[in-house]
């Protein structure tokens, strides 16, 4: 039957996706979510639903949160904790969702709480206006506003040197992310300081590679070797600083702290280690 549930349904789909996705920061997830969202419409009268958009949005909404809710539980009960990377059906299509949204701030967004998370995403993404928010997140309309305000200066971060020094920082970092994508050998030499020096965490190395690499040349033949993981990156604001977030699916697993002296990478380190990743203060960097 044309334009019956189904049909008006299908209509929000791709909106009702990218709500859950910025949400859930997964697409099977983000998936399961607008599912479950029909299967809700699916056992009303459509037709007595005055604003269908609004209602489809608040549903899905109140579906993510509860699955926010219950991640976030057990990531409390367990005591050393990397994000988990879930079974993916369209790994391609998730890469290209992660870039269009920023794997940066799906990084971030993995470390609101989950109602500053709903909060943030339908406000500030998707201009929901508090009040309408208010009931989804069980909180009064204040309150929401300051959920939302709380969410976003996790999001841009709540100190950083001064604009001009990030700037310069930022185009450093972008060349030699641009040049490790590639491979591009004489590129990474170009951007790294001569006596540059790579420190990882062993659980970032592959077996055997040594926890400590020093000067250009050898920096840049293992970067080169280790090209796949830059498809997975992109700069990010680490500690004030400008440094580099590698996230699968947008699901953080390495920080690469950078330092960055006369125009060039003087020492980086790749933190794996799940301790260390939690005690980082990782933000979005902005247009600068």
């Amino acid at each position: 039957m044309r334009n019956g549930p189904a049909d008006r349904f299908e209509a929000h789909r791709a909106h009702l996706r990218a709500v859950a996705y910025r949400m859930l920061g997964s697409l099977p997830e983000a998936e399961d979510a607008v599912q479950e969202t029909w299967l809700r419409l699916s056992r009303i009268d459509a037709d007595e639903v005055d604003n269908l958009a609004a209602w489809l949005r608040t549903v899905v909404s109140r579906v993510c949160l509860d699955v926010l809710r219950h991640r976030r539980v057990r990531r409390e009960d367990t005591v050393e904790h990397l994000p988990d990377t879930p079974a993916d059906d369209d790994p391609a299509m998730e890469a290209v969702l992660a870039d269009s949204v920023g794997r940066a701030l799906l990084v971030v967004l993995d470390t609101l709480t989950p109602a500053e998370r709903v909060a943030f995403v339908l406000h500030d993404t998707f201009a929901v206006p508090f009040d309408r928010i208010a009931p989804i997140v069980g909180r009064s309309t204040a309150t929401t506003k300051k959920l939302a305000s709380r969410a976003r200066l996790k999001v841009r971060g709540t100190s950083a040197p001064p604009e001009a020094e990030l700037g310069r920082h930022r185009h450093v970092v972008d060349a030699f992310l641009a040049a490790a994508r590639l491979g591009d050998f004489d590129a990474l030499i170009a951007v790294l300081d001569p006596d540059v020096v790579r420190r990882a965490d062993p659980a970032a190395l592959p077996p055997g590679a040594a926890t400590e690499v020093r000067g250009a040349s050898a920096v840049a033949r293992e970067t080169v070797v280790l090209t796949a993981n830059a498809r997975h990156a992109a700069t990010a604001l680490v500690d004030g600083r400008v440094g580099i977030v590698v996230a699968p699916r947008g699901r953080l697993r390495f920080v690469l702290t950078v330092t960055v002296r006369h125009d060039r990478i003087a020492a980086y380190e790749v933190i794996a280690d799940p301790a260390r990743l939690r005690r980082l203060d990782i933000a979005v960097l902005g247009d600068l």
